[in-house]
């Protein structure tokens, strides 16, 4: 599992780590409470140590990791880590969507829709990198159309584990739940009427509903002994 070319474009060297990184530790490749070292991970990537510092600092705003003096000691997500990451996306697009839905986007909406039809396309080719990146594009260009600076500021913060959930979690229902992506798919469709019903509580149901079954997806696949 890698993440999409297209995401990594522009990136530094320690952006790049931390990209890395944050992947294997929320598939779970990078255990709880293991501790990494800089010159550890330095020798692994074949680079100084000052990218590799800057990557354990992101990781730590992230709440992946703890920076000690011995290193730095892998928390992982748990299940209210993801609980809290979907409050927030719950709250920004609810409030993005219907701050939107009061313009004209027409640009946007034809967006979406072509957004989905790569999305169809991808799910053709059993691409599910590509199906999650094109999932996370269509909520990102939303948050980017409202032109709200703090709103946009939340979901940078989120936006990368956000990702790499989603990457674990569709590569599961690729190989052992396929017949969920047509859903995810329908839902997002059902996310774009919504947004032109210009309706405040529909909305809301839709998102909501959206984001109970993507936290269901993403709890099954990150922590499958979760009760």
């Amino acid at each position: 599992m890698q993440y999409p070319s297209s995401w990594l474009q522009g990136h530094s060297l320690g952006e790049k780590i931390a990209c890395e990184l944050r992947l294997q530790i929320v598939k779970g490749s990078i255990k709880p409470n293991t501790v990494l070292s800089e010159n550890q991970i330095a020798a692994e990537f074949g680079t100084s140590r000052s990218p590799v510092r800057e990557a354990l600092k992101a990781l730590s705003n992230e709440g992946l990791l703890r920076l000690e003096r011995m290193g730095a000691v892998v928390l992982g997500l748990t299940a209210k880590d993801i609980e809290e990451i979907y409050d927030v996306r719950f709250l920004i697009e609810t409030f993005i969507l219907e701050r939107l839905s009061m313009g004209h986007h027409e640009q946007l909406v034809d967006t979406l829709h072509k957004t989905i039809d790569k999305m169809e396309m991808a799910a053709k080719h059993a691409d599910f990198i590509e199906f999650a990146y094109q999932d996370l594009y269509f909520h990102e260009i939303m948050i980017q159309e409202a032109n709200h600076i703090r709103i946009l500021h939340l979901w940078n913060n989120i936006r990368h584990i956000v990702l790499a959930a989603l990457l674990v979690a569709t590569e599961r229902r690729f190989k052992g739940e396929i017949h969920e992506i047509n859903t995810l798919m329908d839902n997002h469709r059902l996310i774009v009427k919504a947004f032109l019903s210009k309706d405040r509580n529909y909305i809301r149901q839709v998102i909501q509903e959206h984001f109970e079954d993507t936290r269901k997806s993403v709890n099954n696949a990150l922590l499958p002994d979760h009760e």
